[in-house]
């Protein structure tokens, strides 16, 4: 299909009778597919309307205009098994950037907006907005048709398809805004996602990186609130509650990555740190020593400002909270951090650790400001509000 924004008007119009009819008649076993049918069944019948409509003018002008139809059919040779994951390959398009194809994809795919999208790329909303706009005039103008693609096309496409899934699983696992702090079923869909590529390629490192990175941080979704919905941090968490299940699924994935030597990967190395916790019975044992190292080797495979003050954390843990500081304050200037509402969490928590308690709760203040969900704001509220 050429036109992106009628293909996007398309799966709203799926997602609206879905929530009309589903209420009465249940969800389907395959709410992907389902979604997907009654999105073809759409634009078959704009299709049939707009050459009515052809048909009405060249009878009244004896002049048919040119009109560019939607291919609402895909490759069947060499097809992914999932038409929504031969979307997610089909949109991440090589003519497009590769933040340009991963925002398209969040949006028109994954379904999510673009404030959602802008937290994602520590970005505006202005700028991603805008970056969506291009990509489809892009597309548009290239008159390229969206068709599944094969062999080595299709590989040189994964990594895109790999991080738009990954941020599909993270918008589930800490919601951008409203008064849910998780949206189980975004996770739920990047981790079947993940799992159908595995099958399709396995012999890829990362792949089974990024799914064993998905499995083991959704095994404690269950466990991220309390009976209120109130967010709990991971030395608050009720370890039994952690689905041993993911955990099991997402230890056998990383090591089919480390044995396919793709140890050193970023998302490897991610899972590895999910590990780390995954494999202590309590909080104390934790092996915080260990998830420093792996954040000091994941920052030169993966260097970023988010990465940066993720492996603060660590250290502050594992050296004290005057290492945390220290390597906080480093990257505190980063401009993607400027209005990043975990940065002044981190640091009100190294400095509430460091006994420097008026400084402290500032700083959970400011972050509170700055975060757009309302289980997160209040959880910061209150360490705020302990600092007495």
């Amino acid at each position: 299909m050429r036109d992106v924004d009628r293909a996007e008007e398309l799966a709203q119009d799926a997602l609206v009778i879905a929530l009309s009819e589903w209420p009465r008649t249940g969800v389907p076993a395959n709410p992907g597919a389902w979604l997907m049918t009654a999105a073809k069944r759409r634009a078959i019948d704009a299709i049939r309307r707009d050459k009515m409509r052809e048909r009405k003018h060249a009878d009244i002008a004896r002049e048919a205009d040119d009109a560019v139809e939607m291919d609402v059919t895909f490759a069947i040779d060499g097809d992914p098994g999932d038409e929504l994951l031969g979307l997610i390959f089909t949109a991440c398009h090589p003519i497009l950037s590769a933040d340009a194809r991963a925002a398209l994809t969040l949006r028109v795919v994954g379904g999510l907006t673009t404030d959602e999208i802008a937290r994602a790329f520590l970005s505006s909303e202005v700028t991603i907005a805008q970056r969506i706009v291009r990509a489809k005039k892009t597309i548009g103008q290239a008159g390229l048709t969206f068709e599944v693609p094969r062999g080595a096309e299709r590989a040189a496409r994964l990594a895109s398809v790999l991080e738009v899934i990954y941020l599909i699983f993270n918008e589930g696992y800490a919601a951008t805004a409203g008064d849910d702090l998780v949206r189980p079923s975004l996770c739920l869909e990047a981790q079947r996602l993940g799992r159908i590529l595995a099958g399709l390629m396995p012999e890829d490192a990362e792949v089974f990186g990024l799914l064993a990175l998905m499995e083991i941080q959704a095994s404690r979704l269950q466990a991220r609130t309390g009976p209120d919905g109130a967010l709990l941090t991971l030395t608050q968490q009720d370890r039994a509650r952690w689905d041993q299940l993911l955990i099991r699924r997402g230890l056998d994935a990383l090591a089919q990555a480390e044995a396919l030597g793709g140890a050193d990967g970023p998302y490897a190395l991610q899972a590895a740190l999910a590990a780390c916790h995954a494999r202590a019975r309590k909080a104390a044992d934790t092996d915080w020593s260990r998830i420093a190292a792996l954040y000091d080797q994941l920052r030169r495979v993966m260097p970023s400002p988010v990465v940066d003050l993720n492996r603060a954390v660590a250290h502050s843990m594992a050296f004290g909270p005057e290492a945390g500081l220290r390597l906080v304050d480093e990257i505190a200037d980063a401009a993607a951090l400027r209005n990043y509402a975990p940065l002044p969490a981190a640091r009100g928590d190294f400095l509430f650790r460091a006994g420097r308690l008026a400084e402290a709760r500032t700083e959970f203040e400011a972050a509170a400001r700055l975060t757009r969900n309302a289980r997160e704001a209040a959880f910061l509220l209150a360490r705020a509000g302990a600092c007495n």
